[in-house]
């Protein structure tokens, strides 16, 4: 699970390691279990119990932590305001504060992350006790990672508080339970979307070896390679990511076809590990052909259209020796790409900066090749 360490010595653990008989708490071996009751489990041994054992208390602890931190983080945006589910500027049980991390402005969008997660498991229960199939299923976990009012994707340290909340919710599940696996998941990316990358790859790990152990299917086996070349991007494994975000892309591509969002998602994965090897051409070559695909298949506002659209533009102006007509068409795609991304996403979303710098970037780049071939500004090329 996700305590994948010895509570004695902090060794790693297999999945079968020797638990305390009464919390659960795991251990290397028993040399390991009888220190660590000598140094102070036999003390916390019952409280831990009475949390639900050791996976279910340390969930607790965590999410709790982290609810606290995104609260603190949200306080000046949230400012006198209310939660949109329950009304209330403080939660009633909790007494948590408000926080705001999707795409959502003005009055919209404050919730508590006690209110957003007992939404979405009051949706998931009704779509399983009424045994409805696995697409309704999907549409329902939704909400645990997109807001219900702009349809746009928890961000940072708010992604993060709703990952332990789910974790928490369903960590009590039996081993090897989609749901279960599913909130694992979960938490591993709002560890990432945190960049709490250490943490992150440690649960993506976990989920990897229970998938492969329960005969998960190949599709879901590539979900997670994916968010695993992530981490090993974030944490400096340039080599073994770039392999990686290959197969995943390759894969997808076999299993689900070229105008499949999954692999069109992959597809752009795997440029970002190009781009950290400066392999431009290819960079160019596979959003050349995928730009198009991503606007048939997802639209032009879809975050990964609009991300498809802005890597081939930095590809463009970052290659060596880039023509003019390349550094034209990547500030001409730029300044398309930054009015949708600030009217899809808003201002406060963490990427917004990043779009106006590559349009900054291109503009430059133009202006100094403009410089250097004695071409004015605005003037058509000889």
């Amino acid at each position: 699970m996700i305590l994948t360490t010895c509570a004695a010595c902090a060794a790693p653990l297999a999945h079968d390691a020797p638990r305390c008989v009464w919390c659960k708490t795991r251990y290397c071996n028993a040399t390991c279990q009888h220190d660590h009751w000598r140094r102070g489990h036999k003390q916390i041994c019952k409280k831990i119990h009475r949390g639900g054992n050791a996976e279910q208390y340390h969930a607790d602890k965590k999410c709790k932590e982290a609810v606290a931190v995104a609260v603190e983080a949200c306080a000046d945006d949230t400012k006198g305001q209310t939660c949109y589910i329950c009304t209330e500027a403080l939660h009633w049980k909790t007494k948590e504060g408000l926080v705001r991390g999707c795409s959502c402005r003005g009055t919209a969008g404050f919730a508590h992350v006690s209110c957003l997660a007992e939404q979405a498991k009051i949706l998931l229960a009704e779509a399983e006790e009424n045994n409805l199939d696995n697409k309704a299923l999907n549409e329902k976990w939704v909400r645990w990672h997109t807001c219900g009012l702009c349809e746009q994707r928890y961000h940072g340290i708010v992604f993060c508080a709703l990952g332990w909340a789910c974790w928490k919710s369903y960590v009590g599940r039996l081993e090897g339970h989609q749901t279960q696996m599913s909130a694992m998941s979960l938490l591993g990316n709002g560890l990432s979307s945190a960049k709490k990358h250490t943490d992150a790859l440690s649960v993506q790990e976990a989920e990897m070896s229970m998938r492969r152990r329960f005969g998960a299917s190949e599709q879901s086996i590539l979900a997670v390679k994916g968010n695993l070349a992530s981490s090993y991007e974030e944490l400096g494994r340039k080599e073994q990511a770039l392999r990686m975000r290959q197969e995943v892309y390759s894969g997808n591509l076999k299993i689900n076809g070229e105008e499949n969002r999954g692999t069109i998602i992959a597809a752009q994965a795997y440029v970002h590990s190009l781009f950290d090897r400066r392999r431009f051409a290819e960079v160019k070559s596979l959003l050349h052909k995928n730009i198009p695909l991503a606007r048939r298949a997802l639209g032009d506002n879809d975050g990964y259209t609009l991300r498809t659209r802005w890597l081939y533009a930095i590809a463009l102006y970052s290659s060596d020796g880039a023509a003019l007509d390349d550094l034209r068409e990547a500030v001409t795609t730029l300044e398309s790409v930054a009015s949708s991304w600030k009217r899809v996403f808003g201002i406060s979303h963490p990427e917004t900066p990043y779009v106006q710098d590559a349009l900054k970037e291109a503009r430059e780049a133009l202006a100094r090749a403009r410089a250097t071939s004695g071409q004015v500004p605005g003037s058509a090329p000889a």
